[in-house]
């Protein structure tokens, strides 16, 4: 593993050459980084291929399909249509999940060292791949529902460990002068994983493309055997805390040391506030998009254009700017270009609401969050105990984020009754509050202790 030092010259000699070289020269220079690189390139590859599913299931006129007829049957025994709730019980049924699945996880990374909890944790979403291929086959009732949940929880979970684990290999130089690239593998797997979806399915049927995920995820157990050398290396070369021991501790520890460190609460704040942007911008898009855009074909067309726009301008960004600015600058701009940039746009939304400007702004805060606001958070991580990670950060990643996702859908829905000016007018003082505890994140972060 290369040293802080040694990264920091390799920086200033790459500063002359195109990102692409630069890319090679760090992947030739750090083996850690080579598979950190597979190991997230997978784990997108592995979830987009997944993700069209999701949305098919959800968007399906086939109630049997997405809802056990049980279910079905009790909404219509009190009155209540199903189909025209889907969306709103999905959402409110993720939420309840991940509060009750957060304990077990506390659980699981107290008592198991990291050795034992990280296969564990992919193996249990590569045996329920196995159980949905059987489901698919089957064409079991309520498969749709099963599945929507399973893959919320697997977005955020095996994302966060993910982010949790990489903290444990490099140090803090390294992660400002890495995550980028790191990023960008992930941007390239979201690339990869529905090209593979939109050239399979019809050819070998959804329940195949449950295998198809599973091989990615085993191939992310191979680069954690791999990868835990270098972690274990670092922990004794900076004398930390031993990650192939048990943590020990509370299952609640994650949410006790949100309430008790003031970082921690500022990056929560950071996360909802940043969350609740990303879902009043998407859901007024969707009401514009069906008032003005009636065409099926055509509104599809101009989604698909958007995820592509997004996942070409992250991919550039992370290349070419990310490692840049968290070298040179370290994580403040990185946190606070997005929403000053999120502030603007919005600002202007709120004047003139047009689909075109939507998908502009839509495109620039997504592509903002992928490339610069993550990896500036997750650099944090490097510098503070594991708990922090394995516990507080998985918190915030899934509890809060979800609950934020579903409190501001709430919220959208209030706003929206008034107009989209409302709306997006709302959504900028909601980025001026991002903004804000961007700001109470730098001051805090400053307090912690550099690499030592």
């Amino acid at each position: 593993m290369s040293s802080p030092a040694c990264t920091g010259c390799c920086m200033s000699a790459a500063g002359r050459t195109t990102p692409l070289l630069r890319l090679k020269q760090a992947l030739g220079e750090s083996p850690a980084l080579l598979w950190s690189f597979l190991y997230f390139f997978c784990l997108l590859s592995g979830y987009y291929v997944l993700r069209p599913v999701r949305e098919a299931m959800a968007a399906s006129s086939d109630m049997r399909t997405l809802f056990p007829q049980g279910l079905i049957d009790w909404f219509a025994g009190h009155g209540i249509a199903l189909q025209d709730f889907t969306l709103q019980f999905l959402f409110s049924c993720v939420f309840v999940i991940m509060l009750v699945l957060q304990p077990l996880y506390g659980w699981l990374v107290s008592r198991y060292p990291r050795r034992v909890f990280l296969p564990l944790v992919y193996g249990f979403f590569i045996v329920t791949l196995l159980v949905f291929y059987v489901m698919f086959n089957a064409g079991v009732p309520g498969r749709g529902m099963a599945f929507f949940f399973w893959i919320a929880v697997y977005n955020l979970f095996a994302v966060a460990v993910f982010w949790s684990f990489m903290a444990d290999v490099f140090s803090n130089a390294q992660a400002r002068a890495y995550y980028g690239y790191i990023g960008a593998a992930g941007t390239l797997g979201a690339f990869l994983g529905p090209l593979i979806t939109s050239t399979l399915v019809e050819r070998v049927g959804i329940a195949n493309l449950m295998l198809v995920s599973a091989g990615f995820l085993l191939a992310c157990m191979v680069c954690i055997w791999r990868l835990r050398p270098w972690a274990v290396q670092r922990e004794r070369e900076q004398k930390l805390v031993d990650g192939e021991q048990p943590m020990g501790g509370s299952v609640i520890d994650g949410l006790k040391l949100i309430a008790r460190e003031p970082l921690l609460r500022w990056l929560t704040l950071m996360v909802v506030f940043g969350v609740g942007v990303g879902t009043m911008l998407y859901n007024e898009q969707a009401s514009i998009v069906r008032r003005m855009i009636t065409d099926p074909a055509a509104s599809t067309a101009f989604y698909s254009r958007i995820d592509l726009a997004v996942n070409a301008l992250t991919l550039v960004v992370q290349l070419g700017l990310t490692r840049w600015l968290l070298s040179r600058f370290g994580i403040a701009p990185a946190l606070l270009i997005p929403g000053f940039a999120i502030i603007v746009g919005f600002s202007v939304l709120a004047a003139s609401p047009l689909p075109l400007m939507v998908a502009m702004v839509q495109v620039m805060t997504r592509a903002s969050e992928f490339s610069l606001g993550k990896p500036a958070r997750e650099t944090i991580y490097t510098r503070v105990d594991r708990q922090w990670r394995y516990k507080a950060g998985a918190a915030i990643d899934t509890v809060f984020y979800r609950g934020a996702d579903i409190t501001f859908a709430w919220v959208h829905k209030g706003l929206s009754l008034f107009g989209s000016h409302v709306v997006f007018a709302g959504g900028t003082l909601v980025a001026i509050f991002m903004t804000l505890s961007a700001l109470g994140v730098l001051r805090e972060e400053k307090k912690l202790p550099r690499d030592r």
